[in-house]
C-alpha cells in the first residue's frame, strides 16, 4: 500500500508504420541581387573629458541622490512601523473591552 508503483510503458500492438522519409530537393538560386555599396563610416564622437570640477559635481549629485532615496525609504519604514504599533494597540484595547463582559 505504501510502496510506489512504477508505471510500465505499454508495448505497441498491431502494425507499426515507419515514419515517412523526406526526399532531398535541389534549390536553384534566383537572379543575383547586387550588393549595396558600403556605407561611409560615421564620424567619431569626441570622448567625454571629466574635469576635476565636473567630477566633483557628479560625485556630489550622486551622494545627494543616495541620501534622498535613503531618507525616503527610512521614512516609509518608520511609517509602516508606527502603523503596525497603532494597529496592535487598537487590537489589544478592543480585545480587552470584549473580554470584560
Amino acid at each position: 500500500m505504501f510502496r510506489p508503483k512504477i508505471p510500465t510503458m505499454p508495448q505497441p500492438t498491431g502494425l507499426v508504420t515507419p515514419p515517412a522519409v523526406a526526399e532531398p530537393v535541389t534549390i536553384t538560386p534566383a537572379t543575383q541581387v547586387p550588393q549595396p555599396a558600403p556605407a561611409a563610416p560615421a564620424p567619431s564622437r569626441p570622448a567625454v573629458q571629466l574635469t576635476p570640477g565636473s567630477a566633483l559635481t557628479l560625485l556630489g549629485g550622486g551622494t545627494a541622490v543616495v541620501l534622498v532615496v535613503g531618507a525616503v525609504l527610512v521614512s516609509m519604514l518608520l511609517a509602516v512601523a508606527i502603523t503596525a504599533a497603532s494597529v496592535a494597540v487598537c487590537a489589544a484595547v478592543t480585545r480587552s473591552l470584549l473580554t470584560k463582559r
